[in-house]
């Protein structure tokens, strides 16, 4: 169809939606170009009434006026998909931001787009599949190494049907751009591979059989593992107020999660946050594999002080090469921080589109696209046998830490973990300040049927350890009523218990360089000794006397914390808390 064809023109404009007149069929979600001048700004199709078309432009619509051409492209926005997305930094359009400064300068200009991929790097090709073989969407032609990866170069995913191979390149190296293969379909239609493959970001990418969660992710942080596990495919959100530590404690789990792949969304964060995750990354080491952490990640970059608008692409451009990389059977974690911002963005969208309004102003379909968004996450079995996951996980900034506003109680209907964050928590210094009185997980009894061949009845320990905490906190609430020596001595040991675990064990020392990170090993035997203090009846003639005790059992175990896993000096300060307790 040609150009002519294709145009329409704007008749309204509001913000940065605009009103289009066009004259030849187009499509919902089809990506337009607004041309200003010389410039071409990007734009998608979000409704159709009769022959105008209302568009969202992704950029700053300062010049736009009655009349000017829109050129409608016939292609959904789409994410390009190949060897070289880890390590790269994106923005919500997949814009390459380090190729764009080095273009433009500090400052980002509306209207310029650049590849995503390097269309000059070579890369080491090495054919799997064979002249005469039949093909479908997602089955490997060959692979290539992407960092420590084994990168798989599959049938694209936009091709339905049967294929049969009709020539394989050679082994060697070559650019994305070059043809690897070629296939004919049953119609007998010749086509081309390469490299790189693109597929519509809001169209879930998924080529096999879902199947339920099975292994856990540990994340190094006790409060999260023990008490509020995550399943690898499950999901996970952490709202809390400004200040409380969700971002911090996000970037903990892309540092530290035993996954494959990481992909951070900033769909609305400070740039500030951002900015220190860039300079941070490529200096920190990953406990699991010995490498940089960004050759295991990919930053998608909206950040407020960028176009609105975009926040919603770069939540779906991030989950999109999530399940990618899950296609080639690896673990992939997807933080994305804030999805409140993005609800921000469709509240804002959907009040110029004039749609009628939910609660707190929000669309009445908000619900329905959280819940879509966390249903593309998951466990794949893949044709050829591999396990691939993806993990979500949403930072939620409920304005002045209300749990009970829209976007988080939607957020809450769908996840299968709630790891609240409270203001009492971090302002007292108990980070991470996950709330254990409010927060829960789903996947508890999955966890335990994992770990039960290194801990027997681990489901029932973390149980009794929340049992003990709310009791706990009962207690201490009276306890600032009557006072302490108001309070039974069992109860008060009952309190000591609680104020032991929530100290000891479920708080963690960012900036030491033991505690930071606690691996599961580590984690298993800490909380099987302090179970061992859970079940054990104390008997004290005092309040004194029982909380001198269990303020000397605290400092021993958090001294523990501190010290190198399994060394002299563990086994050591180990054996002397054995024997205060016995004794």
């Amino acid at each position: 169809m040609s150009d002519e064809k294709r145009i329409g023109t704007v008749e309204g404009a509001f913000g940065n939606l605009l009103h289009v007149k066009f004259s030849t069929p187009i499509k919902q979600g089809e990506v337009a170009m607004v041309r200003l001048d010389e410039l071409r700004l990007k734009a998608e199709v979000i409704e159709i009434n009769g022959d105008t078309a209302k568009i969202q432009v992704y950029e700053d619509t300062h010049g736009i006026s009655l009349g000017t051409e829109v050129e409608f492209l016939g292609d959904l926005l789409e994410a390009e998909l190949g060897p070289g997305l880890l390590s790269s930094i994106f923005d919500g359009l997949q814009n390459p931001l380090e190729d764009v400064a080095e273009k433009a300068g500090f400052f980002l200009p509306r209207g310029l787009y650049l590849q995503p991929l390097d269309r000059q790097k070579k890369w080491d090709f090495v054919p799997i599949a064979k002249v005469g073989d039949e093909l479908q969407r997602g089955d490997t032609l060959g692979t290539t190494q992407e960092m420590r990866f084994t990168h798989q170069i599959m049938v694209p995913f936009s091709l339905y049907g049967r294929y049969q191979v009709e020539w394989v390149q050679s082994a060697g190296s070559y650019t994305i751009d070059q043809v690897v293969a070629r296939l004919r379909d049953q119609s007998g239609e010749l086509h081309e591979i390469t490299m790189v493959q693109k597929w519509p970001v809001k169209i879930p990418l998924s080529e096999g059989v879902k199947v339920k969660p099975e292994k856990m992710m540990d994340t190094g942080l006790r409060i999260i593992d023990t008490q509020f596990p995550v399943m690898k495919g499950g999901t996970f959100c952490s709202p809390g107020p400004f200040g409380a530590g969700k971002t911090v404690m996000q970037h903990h789990l892309a540092k530290y999660s035993s996954v494959d792949v990481v992909i951070v969304v900033a769909c609305g964060e400070r740039a500030g946050e951002v900015v220190e995750v860039l300079r941070e990354f490529p200096h920190l080491i990953d406990p699991h594999t010995g490498d940089t952490l960004m050759t295991r990640t990919a930053i998608i970059c909206n950040t407020s002080s960028m176009p609105v608008a975009a926040r919603e692409s770069s939540i779906y451009m991030g989950i999109t090469l999530g399940e990618y990389y899950r296609q080639m059977g690896l673990d992939v974690l997807v933080l994305a921080d804030s999805t409140s911002r993005w609800a921000q963005a469709l509240r804002e969208m959907s009040g110029r589109l004039e749609e009628i309004p939910g609660e707190e102003a929000f669309p009445a379909y908000l619900a329905s696209r959280i819940a879509e968004f966390y249903e593309r996450s998951g466990v794949i079995n893949t044709k050829d046998g591999k396990l691939g996951s993806v993990t979500i996980g949403g930072a939620v900034s409920p304005a002045g830490g209300n749990f009970e506003e829209p976007v988080t109680q939607a957020t809450l209907s769908v996840v299968g973990a709630f790891l609240g964050l409270s203001r009492e928590r971090s302002d007292s210094r108990r980070y991470p300040a996950i709330d254990p009185l409010i927060s829960w997980s789903k996947y508890v009894e999955q966890v335990g049927h994992e770990l039960s061949k290194d801990v027997h009845g681990w489901s029932q320990m973390v149980n009794r350890a929340d049992h003990i905490l709310r009791e706990g906190n009962e207690i201490g609430r009276r306890m600032e009523v009557v006072g302490e020596e108001g309070t039974a001595i069992r109860d008060l040991v009952v309190y000591l218990k609680s104020e032991l675990y929530d100290f000891a064990y479920l708080q963690q020392n960012a900036f030491d360089k033991e505690d930071c990170y606690c691996p599961l090993k580590r984690q298993l035997k800490l909380f099987s000794f302090i179970n061992q203090v859970f079940e054990k009846e104390f008997s004290f003639d005092t309040h004194d006397e029982a909380r001198s005790f269990f303020l000397g059992l605290q400092n021993s175990i958090k001294n523990i914390n501190f010290l190198p896993f399994e060394s002299d000096e563990y086994f050591k300060e180990m054996g002397e808390v054995e024997k205060q307790l016995k004794g």
